[in-house]
């Protein structure tokens, strides 16, 4: 059975899933689109090009008419697991009858945690899943069906987020606004924080924020400036405190439910925007309170169509598992050739690439198909020594983005342990683990955390070969890996994109398939 899945609304997308097997997984922003952005003609003509025949049902993710989750539902829309969450009609597809399926947003989020885990057929489990909008418990049981279990609070992403828009001076007092890239980058100004007790003024803001009910359109953010938190700027050590301590306290309800109510030893599935939160990640896979954790590399939005497909399959066959792999996305796309009179370009070579990064070299990295989600696992890639703080202030330059973001290690996964210690392995680059090597500078945040994705030959064998090339150059199977795009957009997917990034961002070298470009010159 062939399923189309569809979603709309920011971080749209589209995904194919053929008799349990992931076709492609396709999203708006990748081939340099904005973030986040909306289902593009493009990525429907990709799509098209791709699926080779009229699909057998074509499920479409329920969503709103609006940019926000209590606005009129589109289809099943946003909410709910129960009766009225699926729908399932006879309609017309390009001239040729099919099932037209759709389900809620928030089944979307349960059935791409579900689809993708390894857990045994039949095997129950719980699911969290927690967002912008949902923050809640789930049982699914040995046939895929789904109870809601807890509410335990609104908008847990919202919330998150709304401590970064109050702090930063650069953000306006109207209601209903959201940038979806704050809560990535208070992820990292929570390592920066001192240890300690939260203070009055930190718990009366903490617990006010989550009291609140639709925190995005309710509370503008001028109604704030009674905290002492309202336009500090979120690099002051106070804001850096007290987004530590809203982190813990989120975290805090959801474990203490748990560790209450959810006690039949069933393996844990984790799913919403949330679950890109490496700190939390790693708590849930280390409280003890699971046999097993899984979080999908697609958690948030970005695997919304294939988690309504995988609803679909579930609805017309019995099953949710799917045979899948993480670089499911579109091929590079060779549209250009590098100038000889610019760049010398030669096959390549693992060991002279190793050695060209060892010297302090930064380089693009462009493999086969894009990654699935937000997080480059080393097909779309900038690559770099991992030994000194001064190269992560140089990606930071390149990426055009603030120096307190951290950069991640990508690693063998056969040597992970030698390094860091925790939550490792990690393909998919979703948890934070502890350094253990003072010699990796560069992949070392301030508290001593790295989000590091671990890789096998059989993942990944182009990756894997330069790790083993570096690691017999160095000691050391690591490197910096920084995702390979324009500031603001999806991952870069054409050699014409790639040469002007690389022209305009002072790139050393670029690595294409089995192509090595070195440009020839000092750099600008």
């Amino acid at each position: 059975m062939l399923v189309l899945g569809f979603k709309e609304g920011h971080d749209g997308s589209i995904a194919a899933i053929d008799d349990g097997r992931l076709l492609f997984s396709l999203e708006a922003e990748k081939d340099s689109f904005p973030r986040y952005d909306r289902l593009t003609a493009e990525v429907l003509l990709l799509a098209a090009e791709r699926l080779g025949r009229i699909p057998d049902a074509v499920a479409v993710g329920g969503w709103v008419k609006g940019a926000h989750s209590v606005e009129p539902p589109s289809r099943t829309g946003y909410f709910g697991v129960g009766p009225g969450a699926v729908t399932d009609e006879a309609g017309r597809f390009f001239g040729k009858d099919v099932r037209i399926f759709s389900s809620t947003h928030e089944r979307s989020h349960i059935m791409t945690a579900l689809g993708l885990s390894s857990f045994r057929p039949g095997q129950p489990c719980y699911c969290l899943v927690w967002e912008g909008n949902i923050g809640s418990f789930y049982l699914v049981d040995e046939h895929g069906t789904v109870t809601h279990l807890r509410h335990v609070l609104a908008d847990p992403g919202n919330k998150y987020a709304y401590l970064f828009a109050l702090a930063d001076p650069r953000f306006p007092a109207n209601k209903g606004l959201l940038r979806l890239q704050d809560a990535g980058k208070q992820m990292a100004l929570t390592g920066f924080a001192r240890k300690g007790g939260a203070t009055a003024a930190e718990q009366e803001l903490i617990d006010f924020l989550l009291a609140q009910d639709q925190i995005i359109l309710s509370l503008a953010k001028d109604q704030m400036t009674w905290t002492p938190f309202h336009d500090i700027g979120v690099e002051s050590q106070e804001y850096k405190d007290v987004a530590a301590r809203l982190s813990d306290a989120i975290f805090e309800r959801f474990h203490d439910y748990a560790a209450k109510e959810l006690t039949a030893g069933y393996p844990l599935l984790i799913s919403g925007g949330c679950a890109l939160n490496c700190e939390w990640n790693r708590r849930w896979r280390e409280c003890g309170l699971f046999p097993e954790v899984f979080v999908p590399p697609c958690p948030n939005d970005s695997g919304s169509a294939l988690g309504t497909a995988i609803d679909a399959q579930l609805h017309y066959t019995g099953s949710a598992a799917v045979e899948w792999d993480v670089y499911a996305g579109d091929a590079f796309v060779e549209d250009a050739s590098f100038d000889p009179a610019r760049y010398d370009v030669r096959p390549l070579d693992f060991a002279e690439v190793a050695r060209f990064i060892a010297d302090g070299n930064v380089i693009a990295w462009a493999q086969g198909r894009w990654e699935m989600g937000p997080r480059a696992l080393g097909n779309r890639s900038i690559l770099a020594a991992p030994f000194s703080r001064d190269t992560t202030t140089r990606l930071n330059k390149i990426k055009q983005r603030e120096g307190y973001r951290p950069i991640a290690p990508i690693c063998l996964e056969e040597d992970a342990e030698r390094w860091f210690s925790g939550s490792v392995p990690d393909p998919w680059m979703l948890y934070f683990s502890q350094v253990t090597s003072d010699a990796l500078q560069a992949v070392t945040h301030v508290d001593g955390t790295a989000r590091a994705q671990t890789v096998t030959p059989e993942q990944n064998p182009e990756i894997a070969g330069l790790l083993t090339a570096f690691r017999d150059l160095t000691g050391f199977s690591v490197l910096c890996n920084t995702s390979l795009n324009f500031s603001g957009r999806g991952f870069i997917n054409r050699t014409t994109d790639l040469i002007r990034y690389g022209e305009e961002h002072g790139l050393d070298g670029y690595v294409v398939g089995d192509t090595f470009a070195v440009r020839r010159g000092p750099r600008a």
